[in-house]
């Protein structure tokens, strides 16, 4: 059979106490646990929650009163720290304050007024308490004080005549002493004797904090409503227990398949604003970083007019020229464009280290069931990156393919490739004006035979001949000839490689999206199906975290306990006032 009434601690989770004697000692042990045994003090509270049919709904906050001086195991700064855990607690705006000052000393002095002033300058939610009653020195009485005439308080005062040291140590009951101080209230105030005493401070009290209530009515349903978003939020979440293994498990794969296909196609279900991510960070690499990496690229960078000479001289062979052949165009075109490979793998790489980066994304952000079963998490993460592993060499090979096919065929035809015939055009018409001048070739070749040139002269006495010095050494001019064949490769040579850069740029990020991007989006959900949906796998992977069932639970509590709270404040405005 069930007490009358009992008691509950929360340190004591599911221990009832319906020995009022045991609450006190529990009280006295927990109190020597956290503070000593020797007058010690400690910020953490004890809560106790009592269920009697004699006491109203309140919740009561006993703090301890201001010390000066410290004593037994106390500190040095006990003032102070009891200051601020009292602050802490009367600062709320939600709370009355319940000051406390003995009948036999001067209210003008009280430390209980003065703190509950400081953060109660209007006295919307103050009430003073004036106790000892019957300790104040003979022929005096505390009527003038509780009347409000010493010093005026708005929600009233009202005084109370509690147990003594005797009492306590007699064991005197709290029916008896209730009893005692309605007698002696009778006796020394008998026209304040319905408005003073513990009973009459407890209806008090529970009719103040109903009209406090009220009052933080809006404010405090609007905090119960915020709590109880959050909280559902959390109990989502943690999901409920799995019961049906095969549904758990491909509901979470598709949920996370869709999810990371929504953040590449820029539809998430929780957008970044801290920075890029998914696919708007694909597209800066492909139209920023990629396409500055190439715009930066020199057609001619790396290329010396004595490299160019040397390659014309190469491909006439033993004979010499009379026009610039076109084989040390493409020689020297093919190897500029062989330039733009590097940038364009590097590229490659950093969209595949975007699509790894989607990965965490989705397990952190948006498939939050994944918390619940972290070797399912493990999985789907091995899962994906073995995919992107598995397309990363298949996507290179196909850029790399890219380079190599503009490299296979230099296709002067191209309709862009208009310098061409400008070139072409040009170098007839110089080659008609050298013929009406050949007395100025005639001197220029003159001049190059009498100039003394290291390499083309002939060698002084006592000196070897080494007939593999260079051809061309840098320090010599170069004649007029030279000069125009050296800006006819030149204007072909940028002409043609825009033409392949502008190429490079548009097929490399379309490469990149379908052999990459692409198919790992139109394969994902079946890779993972494929991998994880075995029946000797799932009891594995859906195996819960060890405390997630236990939070689950006190989610669930907390929960309940908003919703209660939600339907007492709805009800507040039909309970009645005394």
């Amino acid at each position: 059979v069930k007490a009358e009434e009992w008691g509950t601690f929360l340190h004591c989770k599911g221990q009832v106490f319906a020995d009022f004697a045991e609450i006190r000692s529990e009280i006295e042990k927990e109190t020597e646990r956290s503070s000593g045994d020797n007058k010690g003090i400690s910020p953490e509270p004890i809560h106790l929650k009592i269920f009697s049919p004699k006491v109203l709904n309140l919740t009561l906050v006993d703090l301890p009163g201001i010390t000066k001086v410290p004593v037994g195991d106390q500190p040095e700064d006990i003032e102070a720290q009891v200051y601020e855990m009292i602050q802490s607690f009367i600062s709320n705006p939600n709370s009355l304050i319940l000051a406390v000052s003995p009948a036999n000393s001067d209210l003008a002095t009280s430390e209980a007024l003065k703190l509950a002033r400081d953060v109660d300058p209007e006295g919307r939610r103050t009430l003073l308490v004036v106790s000892k009653l019957d300790l104040m020195d003979a022929g005096t009485d505390a009527l003038e004080v509780l009347l409000g005439r010493v010093i005026p308080v708005r929600l009233g005062i009202i005084g109370v005549v509690n147990r003594s040291q005797h009492d306590i140590n007699t064991q005197k009951s709290l029916e008896d002493s209730l009893r005692g101080e309605q007698a002696f209230l009778q006796r020394h105030y008998p026209s304040l004797a319905a408005r003073c005493g513990s009973r009459y401070l407890a209806r008090t009290l529970s009719r103040l904090l109903m009209h406090h209530i009220r009052d933080c009515l809006p404010e405090l349903k609007s905090r119960v409503t915020a709590l109880s978003g959050q909280y559902q939020a959390r109990l989502s979440g943690y999901g409920q227990p799995v019961e049906d293994h095969s549904a758990t498990l491909l509901q979470i794969v598709t949920k996370f398949a869709s999810d990371y296909c929504n953040t590449i196609d820029g539809t998430p279900r929780y957008i970044q604003t801290t920075e890029l991510c998914g696919g708007a960070r694909i597209c800066y690499i492909f139209h920023e970083t990629f396409g500055r990496t190439l715009q930066s690229i020199e057609p001619l960078g790396g290329l010396t007019e004595l490299d160019i000479l040397t390659a014309i001289r190469n491909a006439t062979g033993p004979r010499p020229a009379l026009f610039v052949p076109e084989i040390s165009f493409e020689l020297l075109v093919k190897r500029q464009i062989k330039r733009l490979e590097e940038p364009s793998l590097r590229c490659v790489e950093l969209v595949h280290e975007e699509l790894q980066r989607i990965i965490q994304h989705c397990s952190s952000y948006s498939t939050q069931e994944l918390l619940r079963f972290p070797k399912l998490h493990d999985s789907i993460v091995e899962v994906v990156t073995a995919l992107l592993r598995k397309r990363l060499p298949v996507t290179n090979e196909m850029v790399h393919h890219l380079v190599a096919i503009e490299l296979a065929y230099i296709n002067t035809k191209h309709p862009d490739f208009s310098d061409a015939a400008q070139v072409s055009a040009s170098v007839n018409s110089q080659q008609a004006e050298g013929l009406d001048g050949g007395k100025r070739w005639k001197n220029d070749r003159a001049v190059e035979e009498r100039a003394p040139s290291s390499g083309f002269g002939s060698p002084s006495k006592g000196q070897a001949i080494n007939l593999l010095d260079t051809a061309l050494p840098p320090s010599r001019r170069l004649t007029t000839r030279e000069q125009r064949d050296c800006e006819v490769i030149q204007r072909l040579i940028k002409s043609y490689f825009l033409i392949v850069r502008k190429s490079i740029q548009d097929s490399v990020p379309k490469a990149v999206m379908h052999f990459l991007v692409n198919f790992v989006k139109e394969r994902l959900q079946s890779e993972l199906v494929g991998q994880l949906y075995k029946q000797t796998l799932m009891h594995q992977l859906l195996v819960e975290s060890a405390d997630t069932a236990q939070q689950r639970d006190e989610v669930a509590h907390m929960l309940e306990a908003l919703q209660k709270a939600n339907n007492i404040i709805s009800e507040i405005r039909e309970t009645h006032l005394w």
